[in-house]
Order: C-alpha cells, then sequence, then structure tokens
C-alpha cells in the first residue's frame, strides 16, 4: 500500500489525518496549533475521525486510504475533511466522504478536493471510487459531477456515483 502524503491543490492542503489529530477532532478539543474554521469539526468530522482511530486499532495504519483534513493553502485553516471510508473493497473499489464547514461551501472547495482525492486512490492503486448523497443533498450532487464521477443510480435515500479508474482484475 502507498504511503499516506499531503495532497496539494491550487487552493488547498488535503493532510492525512494522524491518530492524534483523530483524538483531538472526536474530543473537540483543539492543540494550539490548529486553525479550525468556525463549525469544524462537524458531527460528520468526528464520525470519520472515530472511525480512523477504530481502524487503525483493528488493522493499523491504512496508507492513503484515510481521511484528509482540508485546509486552505493560504492560511492553513481547517475547513472540513475528505477521505475513504476504509480500504478498497474485494474489486479495488473505495468510497469516499466529504464535507465543508458552512462559510466555505459554494465556493469550489468540495470539488477541487474530491478531484485530488480521486487522484491520490488512483495512484494508490483503486480501481474504482464511489461515493452517494442523499436525494435532496443537490449541492452534493453537483459536487461529485464536477470532480468527474458519473450518477449510477439511487434508492429511496441517497444518489449513487462512481468514477471507475482501472478495469477490475
Amino acid at each position: 500500500m502507498t504511503d499516506a502524503k499531503i495532497i496539494e491543490t491550487a487552493r488547498l492542503r488535503l493532510h492525512p489525518l494522524t491518530v492524534e489529530e483523530a483524538r483531538r477532532i472526536v474530543e473537540a478539543s483543539p492543540s494550539s496549533g490548529d486553525r479550525w474554521a468556525e463549525g469544524y469539526p462537524a458531527d460528520g468530522d468526528a464520525r470519520s475521525a472515530r472511525g480512523f482511530l477504530d481502524g487503525v486499532a483493528e488493522r493499523g495504519d491504512p496508507g492513503a486510504y484515510r481521511p484528509y483534513p482540508i485546509r486552505l493553502l493560504a492560511d492553513g485553516t481547517t475547513i472540513g475533511g475528505i477521505g475513504f471510508h476504509g480500504p478498497p473493497d474485494a474489486d479495488g473499489v473505495v468510497t469516499v466522504g466529504y464535507g465543508l464547514v458552512p462559510g466555505a461551501r459554494g465556493q469550489g472547495y468540495a470539488s477541487e478536493a474530491l478531484r485530488a482525492l480521486i487522484a491520490r486512490a488512483r495512484e494508490a492503486g483503486a480501481t474504482a471510487v464511489r461515493g452517494d448523497a442523499d436525494l435532496d443533498n443537490v449541492a452534493s450532487h453537483r459536487v461529485m459531477e464536477a470532480a468527474g464521477m458519473a450518477y449510477e443510480g439511487e434508492d429511496e435515500a441517497v444518489r449513487n456515483y462512481r468514477v471507475v479508474l482501472a478495469d477490475t482484475p
């Protein structure tokens, strides 16, 4: 598995979540060096950090397939999070999730971060990336579409998206 590394885009830095950072997020207790935007961490960030801690305890370090706090490149402020729900399944498919604080929404940050994470998944050997969003979360549908993910269908609760990175074995 490829090691975790910092991912930078034109405006963002996706920093591989560490165990210590995950603990601070779960406890909503920033260190003196953390710059958290208002509203961070949200419930989804805390759930992701808790899942990361549980996964590390059960399986060890997940390498590239981990959560990444989304930080503004300009000043290092954490405005949300993005990441993988876990390692690839037997077919090499990974699932992603993301969220931004309300003050950072509508500026293209989520699509920019998702495009970068999809590239990271390709680099790390995943065959496809999937994601979903509640039926009424049109903004999230647009994020996935802007990042190159195609609509796959929906059920009574969510719309499903996927981008294929490589042929399955």
